[in-house]
């Protein structure tokens, strides 16, 4: 074979192993379409939620070489979590992102995140929810409409109120105290000697301010990007409940996508979790400061008055337990046991 030759099979090779390659690239282009993606969720653009989902959008649109593009609605403006979880379910919204606490009207499994007390550390929850058990949990969804992606973190709910500071339990006696839709926040508080009253998150700030209700309940980021501090005097630090977020996208919607379009969507969620978690938990070690710096009266309980509010949920507990399945409660309480004795 002359040396031409042998340089033009060489390179026929190279073109033809270069279109192999090209060829999967090529294809997965042409299965993302171009889409406009309408993304609710309930706080402030500058809030961590805001900043999670914008994060989100300009993952989508780089992975998709621009052919996605994510429309961030915040402020609870296309309706409260049970209102835009409903849209979803009819195929009218894309995604959002919510608490998991106001989905468990529609899949029961979603109350095992509700259960006070259950985590004691962040890390912990990170293990359980991006484990086998959260995607458990999150697969429960489909058979409603539903499709999770991810769980981002709201984080570890404190109480505030104009009463009083709650340094044991029965300084909750009386106070009227807004809660999530849901029952195991209204029967937790109730046993807890509180006036639980349901209402949407975007009427809470109203409701401070016209003394409609006492108190809520979050986490310090929530707190202050909401400003809650303009209309509470006390932040008792319980760490009640560690409180997740969810990332889920319309069933309708979802099953009309390319698996390269689903791919976007999973690898951009996935990145999100990474940020939302990291940027959160920055912001709240800042948070607790800034509000005490803006005049919040803060108190922690302590460890002993955790163990009585504990005890005093135990019948919450068990209910949780047969709500979810008794399957589902003792593997994750065999799996925590599992992280805190620090065995593989």
């Amino acid at each position: 074979m002359t040396l031409a030759r042998r340089t033009f099979s060489a390179l026929a090779a190279a073109a033809v192993a270069a279109c192999t390659l090209a060829a999967p690239l090529a294809a997965a282009a042409q299965d993302i379409k171009p889409r406009l993606i309408r993304f609710g969720y309930g706080l402030n653009e500058q809030s961590n939620q805001g900043r999670a989902v914008k994060f989100f959008a300009e993952q989508v649109e780089k992975a998709s070489g621009g052919k996605m593009r994510v429309r961030a609605i915040g402020a609870a403006a296309l309706g409260p979590d049970t209102q835009m979880q409903q849209a979803l379910i009819g195929g009218a919204q894309e995604m959002m992102v919510g608490s998991t606490a106001t989905l468990v009207g529609i899949t029961k499994e979603m109350a095992l995140w509700d259960t006070p007390f259950l985590f004691n550390t962040a890390a912990e929850a990170d293990v359980i929810l991006d484990g086998p058990i959260g995607q458990k949990v999150m697969d429960k969804l489909q058979d409603k409409g539903l499709v999770g992606l991810v769980y981002w973190e709201n984080g570890f709910r404190n109480l505030t109120n104009n009463k009083r500071p709650v340094n044991k339990v029965e300084d909750l006696d009386g106070i009227k105290l807004r809660v999530m839709q849901n029952n195991v926040f209204l029967d937790s508080f109730k046993l807890l000697g509180a006036n639980a009253v349901p209402l949407p998150f975007s009427e809470l700030f109203s409701a401070l301010e016209t003394k409609a209700v006492d108190g809520q309940e979050n986490p310090y980021n929530t707190i202050l990007s909401s400003k809650f501090y303009e209309v509470q005097k006390y932040l008792s630090i319980t760490n009640h409940v560690y409180s997740p977020w969810i990332l889920t996208v319309s069933k309708k919607w979802w099953d009309t996508l390319s698996p390269a379009e689903q791919k976007v969507l999973k690898d951009a969620a996935v990145a999100s979790r990474a940020f939302e978690r990291q940027d959160t938990r920055a912001e709240a070690t800042k948070a607790l400061a800034e509000l005490k710096a803006k005049g919040m009266q803060i108190n922690e309980l302590s460890p002993a008055e955790a163990a009585r509010m504990r005890t005093k949920l135990t019948r919450v507990n068990a209910g949780i337990g047969v709500n979810v399945g008794m399957d589902l409660w003792v593997e994750t309480q065999a799996a925590l046991d599992k992280l805190r004795s620090g065995k593989k």
